[in-house]
């Protein structure tokens, strides 16, 4: 292991949510007279969480998002959380082989009930222990700022710049490459679409993977 920790975005990373969630929005934003597309949701908002995520939305449409909103995107994420999503291929296989030792982490936009019980859901939950981190709970500013990396491996009681970050949406890897860690761009999840490894490339980070098999290379 070329890393003294490993620290995991949360959404497209290991679990399907990033597709599943913005094929929703796009749906719940058409319905709300704001026709978009599933790929235009992915494009603008994926990787952003909390207050951060709403202000990007009312930007796009250009103005407050309806209680009818707010109330539907609760409703769908209940549901969510009741049945929970598929994991990113590949994704448990890797976290159960990590060296039980090795710090390692969650760093997410998500709050972390979401994360919680989706790990539950996946059977990751012990695999972690209680090194999960919200950017809407741990920090004052979330991702695409580097604190919530920077918080994660301070908790971690690790260096960040011996920290390896894997990231797989724009936001999130502008803040892991300005923490000064070691980031991998994943591009091993469904809304990862055409010039998506582009796009993460021009970003900064240091190494690309299509798939957990190849984060396990590069770790070694």
């Amino acid at each position: 292991m070329r890393f003294d920790a490993v620290i995991f975005d949360f959404d497209g990373v290991l679990i399907e949510s990033e597709y599943a969630g913005n094929r929703h929005l796009a749906e719940l934003l058409t319905q709300l007279g704001h026709p978009t597309s599933t790929e235009e949701a992915l494009t603008h908002f994926m990787g952003l969480g909390g207050e951060d995520f709403l202000a990007a939305i009312e930007a796009r449409v250009g103005r407050a998002l309806p209680d009818e909103f707010h109330s539907l995107r609760g409703e769908e994420d209940e549901r969510v959380l009741r049945e929970g999503l598929d994991a990113v291929e590949g994704a448990v296989e890797f976290t159960r082989s990590l060296p039980a030792e090795l710090p390692k982490g969650v760093a997410s936009s998500s709050s972390l009930a979401w994360i919680e019980r989706h790990l539950d859901h996946l059977g990751l939950r012990d695999t972690f222990g209680d090194k999960l981190f919200s950017g809407r709970e741990h920090v004052e500013r979330g991702k695409p700022a580097p604190d919530l990396y920077l918080h994660a491996a301070a908790e971690l009681g690790v260096d960040i710049s011996r920290t390896v970050i894997i990231e797989d949406s724009p936001a999130g890897v502008r803040g892991a490459v300005a923490s000064g860690a070691h980031v991998i761009g994943l591009c091993a999840g469904s809304h990862c679409l055409a010039g998506h490894a582009g796009k993460l490339r021009s970003l900064g980070v240091h190494d690309i993977a299509m798939s957990f098999e190849e984060v396990e290379r590069i770790l070694a």
